[in-house]
């Protein structure tokens, strides 16, 4: 029996709570982001309660860890 995997997607926009500037970035695929300062208006975000990375808590697409099915940086 063959388990289809989908194609990672590794492009995400990461949106500023703060000001609401959207910005596309590449996710890492080696480690988990945790800070990640805004190109507008300069705010520090760190991963929501729960999410292992700036990407689950403020991007379009979830990091490829989760993507895939796994625990993210545990």
């Amino acid at each position: 029996m063959t388990t289809e995997v989908s194609e990672v997607v590794l492009q995400s926009v990461i949106t500023c709570p703060a000001c609401g500037h959207k910005t596309e970035e590449t996710m890492p695929t080696d480690a988990c982001q945790w800070l990640y300062e805004c190109k507008r208006c300069g705010k520090l975000l760190r991963p929501e309660p729960g999410d292992c990375c700036v990407f689950c808590s403020y991007g379009s697409v979830k990091c490829p860890p989760i993507q895939q099915g796994n625990s993210c940086c545990t």
